[in-house]
């Protein structure tokens, strides 16, 4: 029931995030059903990179500005990144992966040691999970592991068409891989 409290929302807003290399790109790449928007792209179209940080080797970007341009797209939307839970969406899907499986992928892409070692424990330890439930009222969160690409898009579309609760919080578990480091 439709009250003035529970007002229809104008459009819908879907951050697919996650940890570089987990698969956001080449899924979201195969969604069809609502318009897919990247993140970095946005960012650069918008003047909203304000400067390159040496050490860690990435871009810093104005959150207010790409904000603010997310804000201005007027139709329904997944936005496509790993910063795309901090620009306000509805819902987030955190795409997740092995930390061992995401360090072969990241070591494939010719990264250096030290960013496959600080993306690998930023997924072994949740950061981007985390972040998004703090930053985001709904969050669900796919193990892409084993997925291909296709099936990972497939995955988005049922989050997307409401069928959640296979994608709940806390179903992705690293710890038995993590403590097997030591």
């Amino acid at each position: 029931m439709i009250t003035p409290d529970c007002p229809i929302p104008e459009r819908m807003r879907v951050a697919v995030t996650g940890t570089p290399g987990v698969g956001k790109t080449s899924a979201c790449a195969l969604v069809k059903a609502v318009k897919v928007v990247h993140v970095n792209d946005l960012a650069e179209q918008t003047g909203a990179c304000t400067g390159y940080d040496k050490q860690r080797g990435t871009k810093e970007v104005d959150l207010a500005k790409l904000r603010r341009a997310v804000s201005e797209i007027e139709e329904d939307v997944v936005l496509e990144g790993h910063l795309s839970h901090y620009l306000s969406p509805d819902l987030a899907v955190v795409l997740r992966c092995s930390p061992s499986v995401l360090e072969r992928r990241l070591k494939r892409k010719g990264w250096s040691e030290g960013k496959v070692r600080e993306n690998v424990e930023a997924e072994a330890v949740d950061v981007i999970l985390i972040e998004a439930l703090e930053e985001v009222p709904e969050v669900c969160e796919v193990d892409t592991t084993e997925m291909s690409p296709e099936d990972v898009a497939r995955a988005i579309e049922d989050i997307l068409k409401g069928k959640r609760e296979k994608y709940r919080v806390g179903d992705v578990d690293w710890s038995q891989e993590v403590l097997s480091w030591f």
